[in-house]
């Protein structure tokens, strides 16, 4: 039965794939990916020949809907993205609602995202978190950056090396500088690291240390005694 398989990639380490997401990858009859150079060194790593077509956030809003009439009329396709799991900070979200509109199926394999890793080794309370992604560039940002101090469960964000330190900054005027957070950068690869303390502390720490790699935010959540002061 045609179906939108939904295929994690790894964020890191290629051993990071699973067998179930290759023998996907090899039977589908197309893979939608997020930039095909990418996914390419990926297919050659596995052997897989499977045809690739581009499928990224610049085209997406045009291209879903023939993609979900193709699915109808018999194709099966498998949509990656660069690295993790597609439509978690990544594009996939408007094939997806496409597809459950038009009475596609769409399976999900389970496998790699980076947020996961980062906050089961931040050592902060994991059984009640919320999901951010990355924050708002320019209009929205402070009020999301206030919805977040205010917020109880552990928060985790995404960021870039050039934005992490401006990052941490405001984190620090919205939630005090001793609210506690856990920082991990280049999760799976070879110079895997987390940086754990007060804001103000990792702050410091990336200050003095050129941040390098695609990081993870883990911050603890607002007790009680915070909520009161802000």
């Amino acid at each position: 039965m045609s179906k939108l398989y939904i295929v994690p990639t790894p964020v890191g380490n290629l051993e990071d794939m699973t067998f179930r997401a290759i023998r996907i990858l090899q039977e589908v009859d197309v893979i939608l990916a997020e930039d095909t150079r990418t996914t390419g060194m990926l297919l050659k790593h596995y052997e897989i020949r499977t045809r690739m077509q581009s499928h990224h956030k610049f085209n997406e809003h045009k291209t879903v809907e023939v993609v979900a009439e193709r699915i109808l009329a018999g194709e099966t396709i498998a949509l990656v993205s660069d690295a993790g799991t597609p439509a978690i900070s990544d594009p996939g979200f408007l094939l997806v609602r496409e597809c459950v509109r038009k009475g596609v199926e769409v399976e999900c394999l389970p496998g790699a995202t980076a947020f996961v890793p980062a906050l089961v080794v931040s050592g902060l309370p994991n059984d009640k978190f919320c999901f951010e992604g990355f924050l708002p560039q320019k209009k929205g940002r402070q009020t999301r950056l206030k919805e977040i101090a205010l917020e109880e469960r552990t928060i985790i964000l995404y960021e870039s090396p050039y934005r992490i330190v401006k990052t941490l900054t405001q984190l620090m005027e919205v939630c005090g500088t001793e609210r506690m957070v856990s920082v991990s950068r280049e999760i799976s690869k070879l110079y895997e690291q987390t940086i754990r303390g007060t804001l103000a502390e990792v702050c410091s720490w990336f200050q003095a240390h050129e941040p390098k790699g695609e990081f993870v935010i883990v911050l603890g959540g607002n007790t009680g005694e915070e909520k009161k002061e802000i």
